[in-house]
């Protein structure tokens, strides 16, 4: 095993860092949570990435996300988190795709390409597709990330069956949609959350404030369950 990885191999063992270098991860959405998901997952010595955003780096992302600095303002956001990943790893596979998933790019997606899906996409409509599609493919794992905007306390993200999450308004407006469609995703899957609620500070149609000690440790926790199940095997 490479001796960057020493030290998880000394915790998680032989089998697992194996396990782990073979594993197939999408995460969709690389900002303030992805972004943070991703690196751990390098670090930990999964060996095949695929990050998917189509955002290039603004000054207001610098607060939070991983690869935002003064000096990526206006690079794609994929690009740089790649360059970033392959410094920590150079032998790990990243695939880098400057594309939103949407209606008219969810069909280039294969989910059955990978052994696990990690949402952390803002936009709903998106969203709600991506958990249909991703639920839908049984050979394939979703993790699920809820709103990590207008929170402060980082002891309060848990992780939940979707249907179980409460006090979340992303994961209210998701279920809200499923039962408007009558479609819902096709098996149960895991999300990460927090039940604290803040007033709003946002003007409407305007983002809300969030934190990067809050988005971070929601990207860790992706991360955590992606590594715990393979170690579990």
């Amino acid at each position: 095993m490479n001796e960057i990885f020493d030290r998880a191999e000394r915790l998680l063992g032989v089998d697992t860092m194996q396990r782990l270098a073979d594993t197939r991860v999408i995460i969709f959405g690389v900002g303030g949570v992805g972004s943070w998901c991703a690196e751990a997952l390098i670090r930990t010595g999964v060996g095949h990435l695929t990050i998917v955003d189509s955002d290039e780096v603004v000054l207001s992302n610098v607060n939070r996300q991983l690869q935002a600095s003064t000096l990526t303002v206006g690079q794609l956001k994929v690009d740089v988190l790649r360059s970033r990943l392959l410094e920590i790893n150079p032998e790990a596979d990243i695939v880098a795709l400057s594309v939103r998933y949407t209606v008219d790019t969810a069909d280039t997606f294969n989910f059955e390409d990978f052994d696990f899906v990690i949402d952390a996409i803002d936009s709903l409509a998106d969203k709600v597709l991506l958990i249909l599609r991703a639920a839908a493919c049984r050979s394939t794992t979703l993790f699920s990330s809820m709103g990590a905007a207008r929170k402060l306390d980082p002891s309060r993200v848990q992780v939940k069956e979707f249907w179980q999450v409460k006090g979340c308004p992303l994961a209210a407006a998701l279920r809200a949609r499923f039962k408007r469609s009558g479609q819902f995703p096709a098996r149960k899957f895991k999300a990460v959350f927090s039940d604290e609620v803040l007033p709003s500070s946002a003007s409407p149609g305007e983002p809300n404030g969030s934190l990067v000690h809050i988005t971070a440790v929601w990207g860790m926790t992706l991360a955590s369950l992606v590594i715990n199940q393979i170690n579990k095997k």
